[in-house]
């Protein structure tokens, strides 16, 4: 992670990364079948892990989450967020594509595919619905995508995920089926439900990122701040992430192997929903000749999901052994790993930009 970090103004990216980098789908290939494993061979592993809850998410994950989001918000440079909210085609751009089209998409996708599986089409629903706010820190950074802008829109859909994901859920799951002829049900959850999900996963590690900063860069200075204190720490956002693959799969690695031809099912819409959105964004911003930095970001907040809000929402509504829990653990069984590839794919695109100069850093 610190050296995309440090070679994110160099063409040769993919070239100058550590090790540890550069063989990230390797490692979180492993990480995802050493967690189906653990879950299969060790019986009452999820009960145990279960046993402490933070909003409904599994202690370890909760601190694997907040591991792997606080060196990418310590790196953020705070005083230039200004020149990221002065820019309306991103801010607009980006509110068009996580809540007006994403959630239509997914809605139209779980239909499509799944028109006779009512508890795995309103997982994905859900799933449509919970914007991200967490893991997109890291896909953005490991594509050298604008960290200022990352930080403006994780922040903006925060707080739209407060305020419009319970309204959202009642439309696409209750009134537009009712409006269509088609199947209607309800979801369950409340905009404190939601609000505290946000403060607890997003509000902590940002807190902690700008306090770090701000205290680090007064008591030692911004070169020792950025040339000795970050290299140090950013390799535990992909520690903390490899962590939270591990416990997720071994929690749900029972349901995944029992059930393989659903989560096939399951996975086709969510592969064209991670494209299309990824895709979307992507030739958004160059045709708003936003450059290469801010295009990669609105991509990959578009594309991303907050499937830790989806799995609690869909286990505190539904159940833990219900299907819409398991249409949201195949989420990131599957926004994973094409993430990933998409991280690579953004890279090789870099050298089609022209220059464009906004937050350097």
């Amino acid at each position: 992670m610190s050296d995309i970090a440090t070679t994110a103004e160099h063409p040769a990216v993919v070239g100058r990364l550590s090790t540890l980098d550069r063989f990230l789908p390797v490692w979180i290939g492993v990480a995802m079948v050493a967690g189906l494993l653990l879950g299969r061979l060790i019986p009452g592993l999820g009960d145990v892990l279960s046993a402490v809850e933070i909003d409904g998410i599994s202690l370890p994950i909760a601190l694997g989450l907040l591991i792997m989001m606080y060196p990418v918000l310590a790196k953020v440079r705070y005083d230039r967020l200004d020149t990221v909210t002065g820019d309306r085609k991103l801010l607009v751009g980006s509110l068009l594509l996580n809540w007006v089209l994403g959630p239509a998409l997914m809605f139209a996708l779980a239909w499509i595919f799944l028109p006779d599986l009512p508890e795995y089409r309103t997982g994905l629903i859900i799933v449509g619905l919970a914007r991200c706010i967490a893991m997109v820190i890291i896909w953005n950074d490991l594509a050298c995508g604008d960290r200022e802008a990352a930080a403006v829109l994780v922040a903006i859909n925060s707080v739209f995920q407060v305020i419009m994901f319970a309204a959202l859920g009642w439309f696409y799951l209750s009134v537009l089926p009712g409006w269509l002829g088609l199947e209607q049900t309800t979801i369950d959850a409340s905009p404190w439900q939601i609000g505290r999900s946000v403060l607890i996963f997003l509000g902590i590690p940002l807190l902690a990122g700008y306090l770090t900063r701000r205290y680090g860069e007064k008591a030692r200075g911004r070169a020792w701040y950025e040339e000795r204190f970050l290299p140090r720490i950013g390799p535990w956002a992909l520690y903390g992430l490899l962590f939270t693959i591990v416990i997720l799969f071994a929690l749900q690695g029972e349901q995944i192997a029992a059930r393989p031809l659903d989560v096939v099912q399951i996975a086709i819409p969510l592969l064209a929903y991670f494209a299309i959105m990824w895709g979307g964004g992507y030739l958004l911003g160059a045709s708003m000749g936003l450059g290469y930095e801010r295009t990669t970001t609105l991509a990959f907040t578009a594309a991303g999901n907050n499937f830790e809000l989806a799995i609690a929402v869909a286990i505190a509504t539904y159940g833990a052994s219900s299907g819409q829990a398991l249409a949201g653990v195949v989420g990131p069984l599957i926004e994973v790993p094409v993430l990933v590839a998409l991280v690579y794919v953004s890279l090789a695109l870099r050298k089609r930009f022209a220059p464009v100069h906004t937050a350097t850093v």
